[in-house]
């Protein structure tokens, strides 16, 4: 299904009945990495998954794809469905719009679950990282969909994923280039949302994995900790979906 949003195709979909569950994936990715969780929860809520502007079937909105922005398409979506109450998981940087949302909405969000994702802003270095990643695309998209995808994954796990890091990729090389920079730009620029993460009230967990690479273990910890969320440790990286989906769906069903 698809949502106007400022002139851009937002693509959707909508699966199972129940309370919702909006599903929000990371950088790289689409709503096609949610494929193997829904059928094991849709018997108990609706789920909505989505492709971020840039990313999947989604056409562009802008040069820069603010945590903010993408929160706004996302209220956008909701109020299309006409729904008022919504549980979130985000993957990674769909952590980080789920953050954006609940900063905004939080009147909505029943439920907060940040999946290998931080409430944190980019460290200096990682700023850095990013600024060379913004030269990497512009010169060479495909060397550097294929470098950051298989850097999801600890070195260890790649026979073993072989073919899921091959899909991603696929899937990724189809992706508009000016989506991939507006994503990396707004990463770049996103805001610390640590006391939003604090101060929500409601359900919140955090699920990181023991050997991510991207949000380590150890940060995920102390982040826990001063903000009140509940620790879900999984024995995988950074890529929960894919290496702990039974450890996943267990926390749903």
């Amino acid at each position: 299904m698809i949502l106007n949003y400022n002139n851009a195709s937002i693509y959707y979909e909508i699966h199972g009945e129940g309370p919702v569950l909006l599903l929000l994936h990371g950088f790289l990715e689409s709503a096609t990495m949610w494929e193997k969780f829904i059928p094991e929860v849709a018997s108990k809520y609706t789920i909505i998954t989505m492709d971020f502007p840039g990313h999947g079937k989604s056409e562009c909105i802008d040069k820069e794809h603010t945590m903010e922005l993408l929160a706004e398409v996302v209220h956008a979506l909701l109020l299309e469905l006409n729904i008022n109450s919504v549980s979130i998981m985000g993957h990674s940087m769909g952590g980080y719009v789920a953050l954006a949302f609940a900063e905004k909405y939080d009147e909505k969000l029943q439920k907060l679950a940040l999946l290998n994702s931080t409430s944190a802003e980019d460290s200096a270095d990682r700023k850095l990282n990013r600024e060379r990643a913004i030269q990497v695309i512009s010169r060479n998209p495909a060397a550097f969909i294929s470098m950051a995808i298989s850097n999801l994954f600890s070195e260890n796990t790649h026979q073993k994923y072989a073919s899921e890091i091959q899909n991603l990729k696929n899937e990724a090389l189809k992706f508009p280039l000016e989506g991939i920079l507006a994503a990396v730009i707004g990463m770049k620029n996103r805001k610390d949302r640590t006391t939003i993460l604090k101060n929500f009230s409601k359900e919140k967990i955090l699920i990181c994995g023991k050997n991510d690479l991207i949000v380590p273990y150890e940060t995920s910890k102390t982040l826990a900790s001063h903000t009140l969320s509940k620790l879900i440790e999984l024995d995988g990286g950074h890529m929960g979906m894919v290496e702990n989906l039974k450890e996943i769906t267990k926390i749903y069903t």
